[in-house]
């Protein structure tokens, strides 16, 4: 955060009292328990705000699934129309049989034969199997029984263009790591909430397109355009949450906002199942978010982002607010440590931030490493868990249901994910939840045809597991990237991992021709990827490294019996360090301030120093100068 302001509202110099603290630079987190971690303020903003917002991520980006829904379908025959004849005679006449099952008709050919002459001179004639065959030059009839409506049927994307279905889904993903990039540079120039809404207005304005496009190409433009916006849209005010909780509250914020992304995902299956019209679909995801623009009066500019740019009577407005609902008072220490910074600043000058590069991640061999594991497993739990939530519908006999349930197991495994990282670390619960996730993917393969509810129970057990890792791996990267590279890390490690995705609709394509074989090669890269977790150290209990030379030793001794010790013990902290300041107060013996605080009823002894413990490693990024970088962040 920036060490300096600017204003006049803040007393005068004279009157700062001397002590050596107010040259400390100005720290949220040291702020925060002092006017409230959690109080009413960030609950109001988190519970009413925050989770509502991750809603029309999870609307925008699977809605998709159900706007192309491939109905059965057979050849088409004008000259039929002409004669007294239901559309089940005409599909008997006129479409052949498949050859390995005289119960199923062919999808994409039927019998090149005059039918206008056949039916005029015998009308009690015999189907030939041996007419010549030939495609459905006009087109396509469409069981509108389940499915409604779908681009599928106004485009008539089957046969030869059953693939276009899928290259929407990769336009989709192709939009979310430009999105994420341009939204996080956003972020940093014009601030959270200004990039919040633009991000839902071009949101809206893709939606609306997918709603009234009328050409195919036209709806794969909108959803690139929706894609931009996934998953920025509710990450943006994620992020604001995270920078106005406490450190002590931060993991709880990140849990609940998954499971309101899930809650968001169940909700879906409800409006899919009721709405089968792909533009009502369309319209009825997109357009109640409209109402989020009231979100304008209410939703804080991050105070963080703020100081960060030199504005900080805004910041001070946004602190003292928090202070007032959270029913405490802002420390006039503060508003002295800010004013001396402002003078600071106006005698020393602005000076440019330095940036780490991505490429500081690869000088040195241990650090290479860890790059490339934490990269090959935030690609294969990513990749995977997306894969699989693409695939859900495609699973049982009720497309709806299946991906009710698909969205419903992801609960219980965040909660018990939430109580496991904390107790037994973080490699083993990664390893294990990716490497259970892609057996049983794999062992799909040994069932039978048409065992579509063991499947589905089996592809239900995966899915459980692996929404699991993918909770686990962003807080664990953040762990294992020293903070100096922490937020270039992530955000490589992250870009990667979006790339990856491109790849996900293609292996669910495969599903067409073998309903198991997406799963096969999905449980594939989870057993590769999580066995490969095992050579990473473990982070729980240690002291975070802060510059690349600590990351480079951090893990070095690594050895093959670190594979089989789960969790971490209590190292003593041999050096002060920000992360090691939890350790050190066990050793150290009380001071006089120590003393003080302790005598005093509303602060405890050791709270300013715990709240900056290591286990806050989901805060927000900072660069080489401790400024915030969201671009790194996203």
């Amino acid at each position: 955060m920036p060490k300096n302001s600017k204003g006049n509202n803040y007393g005068s110099q004279e009157n700062m009292p001397e002590n050596d603290d107010n040259d400390d630079p100005i720290d949220l987190d040291d702020l925060l328990p002092k006017i409230g971690e959690f109080g009413i303020y960030q609950k109001l903003l988190l519970w009413l705000v925050c989770l509502p917002a991750c809603l029309p991520c999870g609307f925008c980006a699977f809605n998709q699934l159900f706007m192309t829904d491939v109905p059965d379908h057979w050849c088409k025959v004008p000259e039929l129309q002409n004669f007294n004849l239901t559309e089940e005679q005409r599909k008997i006449m006129s479409i052949p049989r498949k050859a390995d099952d005289n119960t199923t008709f062919e999808k994409c050919s039927r019998y090149s034969v005059n039918w206008t002459e056949i039916l005029s001179t015998d009308k009690n004639f015999e189907i030939n199997t041996s007419w010549p065959l030939e495609p459905c030059f006009d087109g396509y009839v469409y069981d509108r029984s389940e499915v409604k409506s779908s681009i599928v049927i106004d485009f008539d994307l089957v046969c030869d263009f059953d693939v276009y279905p899928t290259l929407g889904l990769v336009a989709l993903n192709v939009g979310g790591p430009i999105g994420v990039y341009s939204f996080g540079m956003l972020n940093d120039r014009i601030g959270r909430k200004k990039s919040f809404f633009t991000c839902l207005t071009t949101l809206l304005v893709g939606s609306l397109m997918t709603a009234y496009a009328h050409e195919y190409w036209f709806w794969v433009l909108a959803r690139t355009i929706v894609g931009l916006t996934i998953p920025a849209v509710y990450q943006i005010p994620f992020i604001i949450s995270l920078e106005l909780a406490g450190p002590n509250y931060r993991s709880f914020v990140t849990v609940m906002t998954c499971i309101f992304y899930t809650l968001g995902l169940i909700l879906l299956s409800g409006v899919t199942y009721m709405l089968r019209d792909w533009r009502s679909l369309a319209l009825a995801t997109s357009v109640p978010f409209f109402l989020y623009y009231l979100y304008w009066f209410v939703l804080p500019e991050s105070p963080r982002w703020l100081l960060m740019r030199k504005r900080f009577e805004e910041a001070n407005k946004i602190l003292k607010s928090i202070a007032r609902v959270n029913g405490k008072e802002l420390p006039v220490e503060y508003t002295h440590k800010i004013q001396r910074q402002v003078l600071e600043q106006a005698m020393s000058g602005d000076k440019e931030a330095k940036t780490a590069s991505m490429f500081a991640l690869c000088r040195t061999p241990n650090m290479r490493l860890k790059t490339f594991l934490i990269t090959l497993n935030w690609c294969a739990s990513e990749m995977v868990y997306v894969g699989l939530s693409y695939y859900g519908p495609a699973i049982g006999n009720n497309q709806y249901m299946s991906f009710f349930l698909s969205s419903a197991v992801e609960i219980p495994s965040y909660l018990v994910c939430w109580v496991l990282m904390d107790r037994v670390g973080r490699r083993w619960p990664l390893c294990l939840s990716m490497v259970i996730s892609g057996i049983f993917c794999i062992v799909t393969v040994l069932l039978p045809n048409g065992a579509e509810t063991e499947t589905l129970i089996l592809y239900l057990i995966s899915k459980c597991f692996i929404s699991a890792s993918f909770l686990i791996i962003y807080p664990y990267a953040g762990e294992l990237y020293p903070t100096e590279l922490r937020g270039v890390g992530i955000g490589t490690s992250a870009y990667i991992g979006g790339l990856g995705l491109i790849i996900i609709p293609f292996v669910n394509y495969l599903g067409s021709s073998n309903l198991v074989l997406p799963l096969v090669v999905m449980g594939a890269v989870s057993v590769v990827g999580g066995l490969t977790a095992l050579r990473l150290p473990e982070t729980l209990h240690t002291s975070l490294p802060q510059t690349a030379e600590e990351g480079e030793e951090f893990g070095k001794d690594w050895t093959y019996a670190d594979c089989f010790k789960c969790g971490g013990q209590r190292p003593v902290a041999e050096a002060e360090s920000y992360e090691n300041l939890d350790q050190l107060e066990l050793t150290q013996p009380p001071t006089e301030m120590d003393d003080e605080l302790s005598e005093m009823p509303n602060i405890r002894r050791s709270s300013m120093r715990k709240l900056v413990r290591q286990a806050s490693i989901v805060e927000t990024q900072r660069d080489l100068d401790g400024n915030m970088k969201m671009t790194y962040w996203f």
